[in-house]
């Protein structure tokens, strides 16, 4: 078999297009790629809120139906944190809304620097947030909660002669494999133990009571009631 010597290798394959006038340095392109830039700095803006740098309301909404949908899928359940700033209002009446605003982006630069990787922190609206926290149930929801309300109760916002002391109350609802509930009700749900902690003194976490976990099954149940007999009424369980 002869081999022709004078064949050359095909080029290897470009990512970016040809130009279609076939110049070396083309303007098409150049144009192209800046449009494509900016069509991905206008599409993360949609989703960012100008404030605080935090994910706004529309990207809460995607996200939230993301994680419910994989719950369903998955199993694992999906726990929503809800935060509200507490005593905001006397905050922007005293100290003027700029103070106001920069609560909220400290506030905000705690929870990006104290919540776990996979939690997506957002700004819910006013001085309210929201964490989605996937794959989460509530009893490791929890410390995460806690967590950031400790932190944002040590650190206070630093103005230019002052500091300012801030605290936030924040509820905690978990969305289980098979319930039908929309995003709106879950987030009535967080919402619902946030208002209890406001009401019982604020600077707290509120949620559902943890489920009791029985650490003997009903067949070692079974099993120890043949050996010792089952306990008569009125003796002590121990």
């Amino acid at each position: 078999m002869t081999v022709d010597s004078t064949s050359k290798p095909d080029p290897p394959e470009s990512d970016s297009p040809d130009c279609p006038v076939g110049e070396e340095d083309c303007f098409v392109i150049d144009e192209l790629a800046a449009i494509r830039q900016e069509l991905a700095e206008l599409s993360q803006a949609v989703l960012t809120d100008q404030l605080t740098g935090l994910a706004n309301y529309r990207h809460f909404c995607v996200q939230m139906e993301q994680e419910m949908e994989r719950t369903q899928r998955s199993g694992q359940p999906t726990s929503l944190i809800m935060l509200d700033i507490d005593f905001f209002k006397k905050v922007n009446d005293r100290w003027g809304h700029e103070v106001g605003n920069q609560a909220l982006i400290h506030i905000a630069g705690l929870m990006q620097q104290t919540v776990r990787r996979l939690d997506i922190p957002c700004r819910y609206g006013g001085e309210e947030f929201a964490i989605i926290l996937p794959n989460t149930p509530l009893a490791a929801a929890i410390p995460v909660a806690e967590r950031l309300r400790a932190v944002i109760e040590e650190t206070p916002l630093q103005l230019e002669q002052q500091s300012l002391s801030l605290t936030a109350s924040l509820g905690i609802g978990t969305y289980l494999l098979g319930e039908e509930v929309s995003i709106e009700e879950l987030v009535q749900r967080a919402d619902h133990y946030l208002y209890q902690a406001k009401q019982e003194g604020r600077n707290q976490v509120r949620h559902a009571e943890l489920p009791k976990v029985d650490l003997v099954s009903s067949d070692e149940k079974a099993a120890l009631f043949d050996l010792f007999g089952k306990p008569t009424e009125g003796e002590d369980d121990g």
